[in-house]
């Protein structure tokens, strides 16, 4: 069995001056091999964990995460701050932790205690930075079969995941057969589309013009602050839809604002929420470990493993199969979805696919909770 430790994590908010939380980590296969060839000395993920595991290992709920997010889901031990599925984890919540083992990693490549190009390099004592070898949605969904492993746990009851998470879902069934009885895959892509890779492109692009980039060699005091500011008020401007941002903003004026430093100064309110929204995740999240993420998204594509969607998902041997789709969703379409449940009918799995009515877009999973939650729980209730 892998080993497994506890260690600190960089603070949520190291402007602010949090005090880091401890959460455990496991250690990955040594060497570990990556999908598109690189290899990893020392490697970790970090996870955290709800709920007990029985005495059969048999009732582990794996989650994986979008883009951003740390393994913090919910609050436990580790952490009792609110996590980002809050209201989803716990005792007689959607996903029961009276009932199910969850454990949630963080995925390799990111910045919150899992190995990624913010990490120290073993050969050179020194931050990875563009060393860092090429990162795979595979490489995520193996770095979650290893923790499970690490745990003692053979198959997993149910595996679920959002946005990068859906796509690492698919990615799961493809790599790991039989090594999950449930899937469950919201808001999520078997390809990255042509418009989606275009936007990350020009995020990514923000980042890599940022002065302070220095090609990767940024002080960590010193990042491309600007470049990611503006990387990420385009992501939330398509995490949301034009309709949300109508009902929310309109064309409300930011409060107090009449003294302007200049005439182009932020003068609506929509204008004030991205700035805050970019700043937050300026505080938290390492740039070059949002490059390596952006670009495994955009390399994905499910049909490698086999030629088709369904080909791919043909061995999964899973029993049941939950794909969730939201209606408003721009950065990842609902046919997109579509598709991935029909691949998982056409491979012979029983499917439910949803079309939800969510008025919020591609984030409707971290805001719309109650038609979420009715779902999911009907879902693991069956």
């Amino acid at each position: 069995m892998a080993q497994i430790r506890k260690f600190k994590v960089q603070p949520r908010d190291a402007a602010a001056g949090v005090e880091p939380a401890r959460t455990p980590s496991i250690a990955l296969p040594d060497p570990f091999t990556l999908h598109n060839g690189g290899t990893l000395r020392g490697a970790r993920i970090a996870y955290e964990s709800w709920g007990q595991l029985n005495s059969a290992r048999s009732n582990a709920l794996l989650l994986f995460t979008g883009l951003s997010p740390s393994a913090h889901a919910a609050s436990n031990e580790y952490d009792p701050s609110p996590g980002w599925w809050q209201k989803m984890i716990g005792p007689a919540l959607a996903i029961d932790t009276t009932r199910y083992f969850v454990v949630c990693v963080n995925s390799l490549g990111s910045c919150f205690g899992s190995t990624g190009p913010a990490s120290i390099d073993p050969h050179t004592g020194q931050r990875y930075r563009l060393n860092f070898p090429e990162i795979a949605v595979e490489d995520i969904a193996r770095g979650g079969y290893e923790t499970l492993r690490a745990l003692g746990i053979e198959q997993a009851a149910v595996v679920a995941g959002a946005s990068l998470g859906g796509m690492v879902v698919t990615a799961f069934a493809a790599l790991f057969p039989q090594g999950a009885r449930r899937l469950i895959s919201i808001s999520g892509s078997a390809a990255a589309s042509p418009y989606a890779i275009a936007l990350r492109s020009v995020q990514r692009e923000a980042v890599l013009h940022d002065p302070d980039w220095q090609g990767g060699n940024y002080l960590p005091e010193q990042p491309p602050r600007n470049g990611m500011r503006l990387a990420r008020k385009l992501g939330t401007i398509t995490y949301r839809s034009a309709a949300e941002w109508r009902q929310r903003f309109g064309r409300q004026p930011i409060a107090a604002n009449a003294l302007r430093a200049s005439p182009f100064a932020p003068r609506f309110a929509v204008e004030g929420y991205l700035e805050a929204q970019a700043e937050k995740f300026v505080r938290v999240f390492d740039p070059n470990c949002y490059l390596y993420l952006s670009r495994a998204m955009d390399c994905f594509n499910l049909a490698d493993h086999g030629g088709s969607f369904a080909a791919a998902l043909a061995g999964s041997g899973a029993e049941r199969v939950l794909v969730v789709g939201v209606e408003s969703d721009a950065l990842f379409p609902i046919h997109e979805q579509a598709a991935i449940a029909e691949a998982f009918e056409q491979s012979g799995v029983r499917t439910r696919f949803v079309r939800m009515p969510s008025l919020e877009g591609h984030d409707a999973f971290l805001v719309d909770f109650p038609r979420f939650d009715t779902e999911i729980r009907a879902f693991l209730a069956d």
